[in-house]
């Protein structure tokens, strides 16, 4: 029996959406990994330290805002791209 269009379009939403979170996952576990190696230096005691909670705040806003910026300039990035490739569309005749 075939799928109809209605399935076929939620079964990718659906690849789309486990893509995405999967995505959100590495980058979680990349930026927890990181800021722990980073930040947390005494395996002495089971409390955390103020100097690590810092470290490790800081480690998070830093990389969150790093990330949103490069994700702003590859927009922008993308934005000019898309101009330039239809202003060369207009300009050979295929637009």
């Amino acid at each position: 029996m075939a799928k109809s269009p209605e399935t076929i379009a939620l079964e990718q939403l659906d690849k789309d959406q486990m893509k995405t979170f999967s995505d959100f996952l590495m980058s979680y576990n990349k930026l927890s990994e990181m800021c722990f190696t980073d930040c947390v230096r005494d395996f002495t005691s089971r409390d955390v330290k103020d100097s690590e909670e810092k470290c490790s705040l800081n480690c998070m806003e830093k990389y969150l805002k790093m990330n949103q910026r490069v994700s702003q300039r590859f927009q922008e990035f993308q934005v000019i791209a898309n101009e330039n490739a239809l202003a060369m569309a207009q300009k050979t005749g295929k637009l």
